[in-house]
């Protein structure tokens, strides 16, 4: 079994490749409502973004209530830079076996815009080849540790990490363009934190947010925004580049 958490995708595209590959089953975590059974697996695998250099919410929250089995485990963090510590915190509340981080397009449209196409498409084909590198190593149970951790990675993991779930995860700065707003609500359905409320045709923001950038980047009309921040910037899905 392959555990996921994605806001736009590049997760859950690399949980479902490795799957392919490997010829298991991938989950989105935020679909689970009951504790899998996972007594007759022979692997298990987690795969989630890195949020601020550490592990996201949910994923932390699963994978500590998931039942821990001889199997072998490993787990794909992606990230746009670096990751710090954050597969070695992981791997201090659930063990794994190997460790992957794989880079893939920025998201994070609120810290800066995204970056070029040519960046994108590129991180996108070096991410495939990773895949099936990594792939083959979990299939023959190889313990492998091959993340790039960045500089500064304690300290980013550590204080910058707290700082981000303690101050930064506030939705107050969420806003719609209400003249741009079709009111389709594709950004309250898909909220994996149930943050979003649809309130006369229009959504509201609560406060507990995973700052997953989901909402933001699939709002078909660019409606969405964050401050001041994001105006002007390009939205990311993962699917406007997958064949």
């Amino acid at each position: 079994m392959i555990f996921y958490f994605s806001g736009t995708g590049n997760s859950k595209w690399v949980a479902m490749k490795v799957a392919e590959v490997i010829n298991d089953k991938s989950y989105d975590i935020t679909l689970i409502k009951d504790a899998p059974d996972v007594n007759n697996e022979k692997r298990i695998g987690f795969v989630f973004p890195v949020h601020a250099w550490g592990v996201p919410e949910p994923m932390r929250i699963f994978a500590k209530k998931l039942q821990r089995i001889k199997a072998f485990a490993f787990g794909i963090c992606t990230y746009g830079a670096d990751a710090g510590h954050t597969m070695k915190k992981f791997s201090s509340f659930y063990r794994l076996d190997s460790a992957y981080g794989i880079e893939m397009p920025n998201n994070y449209i609120i810290g800066e815009d995204l970056e070029e196409e040519d960046v994108v498409t590129h991180k996108l084909e070096n991410a495939a080849d990773e895949i099936l590198k990594i792939s083959q190593e979990i299939i023959n149970e190889k313990k492998v540790y091959r993340v790039n951790e960045g500089k500064f990675a304690k300290f980013k993991s550590g204080i910058i990490n707290f700082g981000f779930n303690k101050f930064a995860r506030s939705t107050a700065k969420f806003n719609v363009d209400e003249c741009k707003c079709t009111g389709c609500g594709l950004c309250a359905e898909k909220c994996p934190s149930l943050s979003i409320i649809m309130s006369d045709g229009k959504p509201i923001w609560k406060g507990n947010c995973y700052q997953c950038m989901r909402c933001i980047n699939i709002c078909p009309q660019v409606a969405i925004q964050y401050g001041s921040d994001t105006v002007g910037r390009r939205r990311y899905t993962i699917n406007k580049y997958l064949k």
